[in-house]
């Protein structure tokens, strides 16, 4: 199975996406090659019919829309598509520096509910957001990216924990400190920051005041198999949507208002200014359409599809899946159903998927949860509950959910983005 145009551009963007700052701002630089303008939440606005825009929250949220070419909305709605760009991962603690036995680590804090074994032996670097004081005594925020290999996290030999591979546990405060190399004193970690920031072109940096940094493996997106089948990268949960998205909205022509947002803080909740549990969306729609009743007209027209991974069933644990629910990677996009509105979708929002993908050739599966096992849960719900706008589940299958290396299959993202762009541009749902 060939590199595909679609999957070589997929890989580009994950490989410089290693925290929600990054995945915002390639976004951003996409959105802005095709002729979409950024606005400030600050400023006022002025928008054209059929236009493209974009605005960011945090660094790490990230709003991008057509203005629909029928000057009332309300007559024909939004199509929207919803995301999320953060990942489970281990973040630098506030005052991390630890001195033992002559070795310099950082101590960290998990994020989300990451998988925790698969963090041990791996080449670890660091990015995020810092935001540090010039010489004139202004403050400035900026993206940091070590890039090369700074740390890892060495496992303990089995030698000294005979039970290591049927009863250790991992203990995430102690576990956990990442091993940056050897010091006779403790260094300063923000000043370490302050000189890869000169480093990367940063000029007059006097002080770090304060950072939000993610450990992530330096090896980057590949395609892997006999036949490259499948794509193996860390953070496909979820930037793999996000990137679907994107590409699905650059690709539709303008028509009806066509939104995609993708949200920071999913992991841990959405309750936040930039989550999907926060203000953002509800407060876009209304800057956009500030009369309720048209607001809640042009909503009753409107569908959102959350785009959220969906879980695959596993050759080593089909157990784990109902037997008629087990998606397989390559064999399409999943609609994702839970009775107990873990999941927003319904019989209407599903059968417009069904509808748009037989006309694209795009084989559907479906997921439910096991009954004897809990389900989780996307923005899809909070986003339906939110704003009362009919809502759609569905995701990419993939395996590793929340490692920090994850596998799908190297066909489904592009299938899925046959289908988002059409649903973009449907007339009437």
């Amino acid at each position: 199975m060939p590199t595909t145009p679609f999957n070589s551009e997929l890989i580009e963007f994950l490989d410089a996406s290693p925290s929600p700052w990054h995945a915002v701002s390639a976004m951003a630089e996409r959105l802005t090659r095709a002729g979409f303008s950024e606005l400030s939440e600050q400023d006022s606005w002025s928008l054209e019919p059929g236009a493209g825009y974009f605005i960011c929250r945090n660094g790490s949220s990230i709003i991008a829309w057509r203005q629909p070419q029928d000057v009332d909305p309300a007559r024909t709605g939004w199509r929207m598509v919803g995301a999320h760009t953060d990942s489970p991962c281990l973040r630098v603690k506030p005052q991390p520096e630890l001195s033992r036995k002559g070795y310099f680590q950082l101590g960290v804090e998990v994020y989300g509910g990451a998988l925790l074994n698969p963090w041990f032996d791996r080449d670890l670097s660091i990015a995020g957001r810092v935001v540090w004081r010039d010489e004139s005594g202004e403050l400035h925020s900026s993206l940091i990216n070590f890039e090369r290999p700074v740390a890892t996290i060495p496992s303990l030999a089995i030698h000294l924990d005979r039970e290591a591979n049927s009863s250790r546990a991992i203990n995430a405060q102690t576990y956990l400190p990442a091993l940056l190399g050897q010091a006779e004193e403790k260094p300063d970690f923000r000043q370490l920051l302050a000189q890869r920031l000169t480093a990367e072109g940063e000029s007059g940096v006097a002080k770090v005041l304060d950072y939000e940094l993610c450990f992530y493996d330096i090896q980057g997106a590949a395609e892997v198999g006999l036949d490259a089948e499948f794509i193996a990268s860390a953070r496909l949960d979820n930037l793999l949507s996000c990137f679907i998205g994107l590409k699905s909205l650059l690709a539709a022509q303008p028509g009806v208002g066509q939104v995609l947002v993708c949200n920071d803080h999913e992991e841990v909740g959405s309750m936040s200014a930039a989550g999907a549990q926060g203000p953002m969306l509800k407060q876009w729609l209304e800057r956009l359409m500030p009369d309720a009743d048209q607001r809640n007209r042009a909503l009753s027209v409107s569908m959102m599809i959350s785009a959220d991974n969906a879980h695959g069933v596993h050759p080593n644990f089909a157990d784990k899946h109902d037997d008629n629910h087990g998606p397989l990677l390559n064999a399409g996009p999943v609609i994702k159903i839970n009775s107990n509105q873990r999941y927003a979708s319904n019989s209407e929002t599903s059968a417009i998927f069904r509808h748009l993908a037989e006309e694209q050739g795009v084989p559907v599966q479906s997921f439910v949860v096991r009954s004897d096992m809990g389900c989780g849960s996307t923005i899809g719900p909070i986003t339906a509950a939110e704003l009362g706008v009919p809502t759609l589940d569905i995701g990419v299958p993939q395996f590793a959910m929340h490692s920090i290396r994850e596998l799908a299959g190297s066909s489904d993202a592009e299938a899925l983005s046959r289908v988002l762009t059409p649903f973009f541009q449907l007339a009437k749902v």
